[in-house]
C-alpha cells in the first residue's frame, strides 16, 4: 500500500500537489500544497481517519460549507473542501507568519497593549461568527495566526464540522473537540450544546496566558486540568503581574466565570470592556475573596511547570538532629523539544544525573502518548544537553532504581525496565491495569505502583525481576480516594504515599505513611510530592506554603 502523501497526490491530481507535511494535531494533519488552478501555496488539512469515520463525508462536507460564508478580516477563509480516496480535507490560505502559540513560546508574556490588540481582533472575529450562528469550539493560541502582523483566527471549519457533525458519537469514541487548557466548564463536562459564551471563556484563557505566561489552570494530565476547570477558581492575573490595568483584570475574570450567564453576553461586550478603563467586575466579591485568591495562587505555583513551593515538615516519628546547612546549587535544563506541556524531572539518588520525561505540546491529552509525543531523557547534572534513553518512546512516567542505574516506566499498559545508559533493550516486568504506573522503587526490590484512577484505591507492588502483583494496603471504604506511593522509608517498613480525594483540588491531598508490616496508616499533613530526607525530615509541596 502506498504512503498517505502518494495517495493524496494521486487522488488530488490536477487540483493540488502536496509539497510537505507542516504538522499534525489531534484532529488533522496539515500539508503545504500547491493550488494548481490558482498557482498559489495553500494549507491542505486532512482529517484523521478515525475522525472521518465517525463523521462521514456527507455530513462533514455539508457542515463545513457554513465556514465558507464567514468573510471577515480576522477570520482565515476556507478555500475548498472535499473527499478524495476516503480522505476528508479542507483547504485554507497558507500563512507564513507565526502563530500566537509560537510567539508565547519565545516571549512567554506579551506587552499588555499587544495582548489587548490581539484579543480585540480575535473577539471581533468571534462576534461576527456568533452573529452568523457559528461557534468556534477550539479557540487557542495555535489557532491564532499572524498574516502580515494582523491576527486571524483559523480552523473554524474543522471545529464547526466536527462539533456539529459528530455529536454524541464523537464523545463515545473518546475523541473530543477542543484543547483542555482552553475548554469552558460546559465543554469540559461534555455539553454538546455550546453557545458563544464558551468561545468567550476560551478567549479569556488565551488572554490570561498572554498576560501571565500560563493558562488559568495547569495540570499533569487532561483529567487534572479539566477537574480544575470544573471545580477550581482562577487566580487574578494581577497576582502575577501587578501592572495589568484594573479593567483588563476584570475583563479576564468575567470571561472566566463558571456559569455562561455570568460571562460577557457577546464578544463585542468583551471588546468594549478591554477599551473601557472604568470597567469593573465583581469588586465586592474580589475584596471578600482576597484570601481565597491568594490560596489559589499558591496552588497554581505548586502545580506550575516553572516553579514549586517547598514546605519543610518535621514529623515526630522520624525526627533527627538538624542537618548542617547544605551547599545550594542551581541547574539549567535545556529542553530538547520546541515546547513542553508536561514533564517529570528527578535526580538520581547520588545527585549525579538528571532524568526527565517530556510530553510535547502537540500531543493529544485525551489519548495515550505515542512514540513521537513523549520519551525519557537523561544528562549529567553539569551538562546542558539531554540524551534520549533508548526504548522509552511513548513513556511519560518513571521511577529510578535505588542504585540510580535503571528506570522503570509504563508504556501501553506494560511495566518495563531499562538501563539509563542504554545497551540492553527494555524488558517487560508485567502487564498493568489501565491507570497503574510506577510510583516508587524500593530498596526491598519491589516497584510500588501508583494509581491514576479511583478504581484502584489500594497500594500494589511487584518484584523488580517480575512476578505477581500483590496488594500491600487495601483501604476500607475510601470512596473516590487514590493512593500514590512516593518513597520507601529507610529499613523498608514504612511507605510514604499521597492520598488524593479530589484531583481538582490539590489542597485536599494528604501525605500518609503506611506500615507495610502491620498495615497501620497514619495521616501526616496536607501536601503532595513528598520525599524523605536523610536528616529525618519529610520534604513536600503544599498549597498552604508561602
Amino acid at each position: 500500500m502506498s504512503d498517505p502523501v502518494t495517495r493524496l497526490n494521486d487522488a488530488l491530481e490536477g487540483r493540488y500537489t502536496i509539497e510537505r507535511e507542516l504538522g499534525e494535531g489531534g484532529m488533522a494533519t496539515v500539508y503545504l500544497a500547491r493550488d494548481l488552478k490558482h498557482n498559489r501555496s495553500v494549507a491542505l488539512k486532512v482529517l484523521k481517519p478515525e475522525l472521518a469515520a465517525v463523521l462521514g463525508a456527507e455530513r462533514f462536507l455539508a457542515e463545513i460549507e457554513t465556514t465558507a460564508n464567514l468573510q471577515h478580516p480576522n477570520i482565515l477563509p476556507l478555500y475548498d473542501s472535499g473527499e478524495a480516496d476516503t480522505f476528508l480535507f479542507y483547504v485554507m490560505p497558507y500563512v507564513e507568519g507565526d502563530t500566537l502559540r509560537e510567539r508565547l513560546k519565545t516571549e512567554r508574556q506579551l506587552p499588555v497593549d499587544e495582548a489587548v490588540r490581539i484579543i480585540t481582533a480575535v473577539a471581533n472575529a468571534l462576534d461576527f461568527a456568533h452573529r452568523q450562528g457559528v461557534v468556534h469550539r477550539d479557540v487557542k493560541p495555535g489557532n491564532i495566526l499572524f498574516q502580515d502582523g494582523q491576527p486571524v483566527l483559523g480552523d473554524f471549519g474543522i471545529a464547526l464540522a466536527v462539533g456539529a457533525g459528530g455529536g454524541s458519537r464523537l464523545t463515545e469514541t473518546g475523541l473530543s473537540v477542543g484543547t483542555p487548557y482552553y475548554m469552558s466548564p460546559e465543554q469540559a463536562t461534555g455539553d454538546q450544546l455550546l453557545g458563544p459564551q464558551s468561545d468567550i471563556y476560551s478567549l479569556g484563557c488565551v488572554l490570561y496566558e498572554a498576560l501571565v505566561g500560563d493558562p488559568p489552570y495547569m495540570g499533569s494530565s487532561a483529567q487534572a486540568v479539566l477537574g480544575r476547570i470544573i471545580a477550581g477558581a482562577p487566580v487574578s492575573p494581577t497576582e502575577f503581574r501587578s501592572n495589568i490595568p484594573a479593567n483588563l483584570d476584570a475583563a479576564v475574570r468575567k470571561s472566566l466565570e463558571k456559569l455562561p450567564a455570568d460571562r460577557f453576553a457577546t464578544a463585542k461586550e468583551l471588546v468594549s470592556a478591554l477599551a473601557d478603563p472604568g470597567f469593573r467586575h465583581g469588586e465586592d466579591a474580589v475584596a471578600a475573596g482576597t484570601e481565597e485568591a491568594r490560596r489559589w495562587k499558591r496552588i497554581a505555583t505548586v502545580l506550575g511547570a516553572s516553579s514549586a513551593v517547598l514546605a519543610l515538615a518535621l514529623v515526630a516519628a522520624f525526627a533527627r538532629p538538624a542537618a548542617p546547612e547544605a551547599e545550594t546549587r542551581r541547574y539549567v535544563l535545556q529542553a530538547p523539544t520546541a515546547d513542553l506541556i508536561r514533564s517529570q524531572l528527578v535526580l538520581t539518588p547520588d545527585g549525579s544525573r538528571v532524568v526527565v520525561a517530556i510530553l510535547s505540546e502537540e500531543a493529544d491529552l485525551f489519548a495515550p502518548p505515542t512514540a513521537d509525543d513523549s520519551r525519557i531523557w537523561v544528562r549529567d547534572r553539569y551538562d546542558l544537553d539531554l540524551t534520549p534513553v533508548p526504548g522509552t518512546e511513548g513513556a511519560i512516567a518513571f521511577v529510578i532504581s535505588p542504585d540510580g542505574t535503571r528506570i522503570a516506566f509504563s508504556v501501553d499498559d506494560e511495566l518495563r525496565i531499562t538501563p539509563l545508559d542504554g545497551g540492553d533493550a527494555p524488558f517487560k516486568v508485567a502487564d498493568l491495569e489501565s491507570g497503574n504506573g510506577p510510583g516508587a522503587w524500593g530498596s526491598d526490590g519491589y516497584i510500588y505502583l501508583s494509581s491514576g484512577t479511583s478504581r484502584i484505591p489500594d497500594v500494589r507492588r511487584i518484584p523488580e525481576t517480575g512476578g505477581e502483583i500483590e496488594v500491600v494496603f487495601d483501604p476500607e471504604a475510601e470512596g473516590n480516594t487514590m493512593h500514590q506511593p512516593q518513597q520507601l522509608l529507610p529499613g523498608g517498613q514504612g511507605l510514604i504515599v499521597t492520598r488524593v480525594t479530589n484531583p481538582g483540588d490539590p489542597s485536599t491531598t494528604e501525605i500518609a505513611v503506611i506500615d507495610l508490616e502491620t498495615g497501620d496508616y497514619r495521616l501526616i499533613a496536607n501536601g503532595l510530592q513528598a520525599r524523605y530526607a536523610r536528616s529525618g525530615h519529610i520534604l513536600y509541596s503544599t498549597a498552604a506554603a508561602r
